[in-house]
């Protein structure tokens, strides 16, 4: 005998996982664990119902196969192989008569194939007496294997209520090895991936073989119609069933039982689906719902278990199943044409897979984590796949589930990364720019110092020997005023020469105690400031007293008030602002000028760049400033407005150094 091995009845491709969640919102069982960004089905709790592989669009939750097992079962042959076929095959092959897919299983390599609604048929009388025998018992129906294992599993408690009848599998695998002998190897073919488990199950166990799914079948048939384009006919082996072929449809179990099922008694309870058989167990469980028997299928119907590969809808699947039990009807066969030996006793055991549940603080503190402090945070919104927030916070207490699955609070911790990566971009950006200025002036500077040391020799000549000659001429002689503009050529070249050498020169800073305002109060004093324009200084500064080189400090001062008096030629106001905070101290100088063009901001700091005309500046005043404040570890910033359109026009400098050097 080939006998399967315990496996998961679902797996996950992880390749295809995309963790949307449906497969965890749609587990009854809640048998899916989130874990590193991947759904993975928890064995232990599965129930095999493959709720998850029907919902999931990207197929990454599959039926484990037992396709090699048959192809093995089938090469070697070495006994009888006999399908047994659910009853809801019509359903799943629409367009194959019943003759035609027995004769294509016959094709295949199948010795026998029997009908389970023959099985159906003794199972539904063995509830008639059940119900008949102990009118006052409480029963829930254990022909879906999902249903059996849910109990087990999640209703410990009432466990003892399965009815102790085995299911129409087994029942009709054990009426195949009455007939033919027990030297077989049984294949049961069906829509339903949880039969996988029943097959082990060890009271059971021997019973079936290999099970099949209609989806795995196909797998065959596939090849059989590329191999042959003939349909074989052949007709099913006995035993023949009645109307067990009713049992994939609601109530066909009831039907089939002949059960009178009285709305004002309620003896009877149908449920069927994820949603309403849970329910049903809760209230049975509860005794709020007081039935003899609960007739309780895990999906809605058979017909729609995940094994089938049907795309038609319910109600025309429904109709398939009900045509072909009434073609069976017409031939006339009764129960007592059926085997009435045949044992059909079982038992049912506890499996409890149930977790403990959090305490009240638990899952405050669970919600907290995820940014739920108070009831009216907690949206319930359902895309985490729990029905709530509290759901959730016990399923992250259980270890199914992780935080990141609640939407509104990866969005809200998205919307964090975000601004801190803006944040991180802006400061790149400063960094960048810095580092870009920094290489320009380290260039500029090498090749500065290279020019300025070149002709400052040959243009100390000139102005010597111009001096000499001045000296010698007439102080009234066109000759002298000619020799003067030489000299004061030779000046001027003297004092760029002398400012490119300033620029190159990398000064060390000598930083003691020095009180910031006192030198800008200085540097006011020595400065000729125009009357039209008026200076208005304003201390925020707590401790003006700061580690500075004055002599340094005191040219940018300068710089920054002679640009800023250059940029208000028709006059204006210029306002000096000192503060200190956070260990730094910081001027400003803002001037109402007629600020400095969006192009030409980018430019400000690379030497011999200017907007003055020419002979009135030098352009290595801003970038002198920048290599000062630098040297001190600060930050220069300039916010300009040159177009009157946008608000009033004018420059702010906003320079910051470190209190203390480290």
């Amino acid at each position: 005998m080939l006998a399967q091995h315990a496996s998961p009845v679902v797996i996950t491709i992880k390749e295809k996982c995309r963790v949307c969640y449906t497969c965890v919102r749609d587990c009854p069982a809640k048998a899916i664990r989130i874990s590193g960004g991947q759904a993975e089905v928890i064995t232990d709790r599965c129930i095999g119902c493959g709720n998850c592989v029907k919902v999931c669009s990207q197929d990454a939750k599959q039926i484990s196969s037992s396709f090699p097992l048959l192809e093995s079962l089938l090469e070697r042959h070495t006994r009888n192989v006999v399908a047994i076929v659910a009853p809801s095959f019509p359903a799943e092959y629409e367009d194959l008569t019943g003759s035609e897919f027995c004769g294509s299983l016959k094709a295949l390599g199948f010795d026998l194939v029997c009908q389970v609604a023959a099985g159906a048929d003794l199972v539904a009388q063995e509830y008639a007496r059940l119900l008949e025998a102990q009118p006052d018992q409480r029963w829930i129906a254990s022909s879906c294997p999902a249903i059996v294992s849910y109990v087990e599993k999640y209703h410990p408690a009432i466990a003892e209520s399965l009815a102790p009848i085995v299911s129409p599998m087994v029942a009709t695998a054990r009426m195949v090895r009455a007939e033919y002998g027990k030297d077989l190897d049984i294949v049961f073919i069906g829509p339903c991936p949880a039969k996988k488990l029943e097959a082990i199950r060890e009271d059971v166990s021997g019973d079936v073989d290999v099970v099949l799914t209609f989806q795995e079948l196909n797998q065959l048939l596939v090849k059989q119609e590329t191999n042959s384009n003939s349909k074989p006919i052949a007709d099913f082996d006995p035993p023949q069933p009645v109307l067990g072929g009713l049992f994939p449809i609601a109530r066909g179990l009831v039907q089939t039982a002949g059960l009178k099922a009285d709305l004002l008694k309620g003896n009877v309870v149908s449920a069927e689906g994820k949603n309403d058989f849970a329910q049903a167990l809760r209230e049975f469980e509860a005794g709020s719902l007081d039935t003899n028997l609960l007739d309780i299928l895990c999906c809605k119907g058979c017909i729609m278990g995940a094994g089938m590969t049907s795309e038609a809808p319910s109600f025309r699947r429904q109709a398939k199943i009900s045509a072909f039990v009434n073609q069976q009807v017409q031939q006339g066969k009764s129960l007592q044409d059926l085997p009435q030996d045949i044992p059909l006793a079982v038992s049912f055991c506890t499996n409890d897979n149930r977790l403990p549940l959090p305490s009240k603080a638990e899952i405050e503190e669970i919600l907290q984590g995820m940014g739920k402090f108070q009831p009216v945070d907690e949206l319930d919104c359902g895309a985490c796949g729990y029905a709530t927030c509290r759901d959730h916070a016990v399923a992250i207490h259980k270890g199914l589930a992780e935080t990141e699955m609640c939407l509104p609070y990866t969005i809200d911790r998205l919307k964090e990364s975000l601004e801190e990566l803006n944040e991180s971009n802006h400061l790149l950006a400063d960094t960048k720019a810095a580092l870009v200025n920094a290489e320009k002036l380290a260039s500029m500077g090498q090749l500065s110092a290279g020019i300025a040391h070149e002709i400052n020799n040959p243009l100390g000549v000139i102005l010597l020997y111009s001096q000499l000659m001045l000296e010698d001429a007439d102080s009234d002689s066109r000759f002298a005023k000619d020799i003067q503009t030489i000299v004061d050529q030779a000046e001027r070249c003297k004092g760029i020469v002398s400012g490119l050498l300033n620029f190159a020169r990398k000064n060390k800073v000598v930083r003691i105690a020095t009180n910031l305002e006192n030198l800008i109060h200085q540097c006011l004093k020595v400065t000729r400031i125009p009357e039209n324009i008026r200076v208005h200084f304003q201390t925020e500064m707590h401790e003006p007293v700061a580690d500075l080189d004055a002599d340094q400090i005191i040219q940018v001062l300068t710089n920054l008030l002679n640009n800023a008096i250059e940029a208000m030629p028709s006059g204006g106001s210029l306002v000096i602002k000192t503060v200190d905070e956070n260990g730094q101290v910081g001027f400003e100088f803002t001037d109402s000028g007629v600020g400095i063009k969006k192009n030409d901001m980018k430019k400000i700091f690379e030497p011999f760049f200017t907007t003055k005309e020419m002979g009135k500046g030098t352009g290595l005043g801003l970038a002198v400033i920048y290599g000062i404040i630098k040297m001190h570890q600060g930050s220069i910033v300039v916010e300009s407005n040159d177009d009157p359109a946008s608000g009033p026009t004018g420059t702010t400098f906003k320079v910051t150094l470190p209190r203390r050097m480290e």
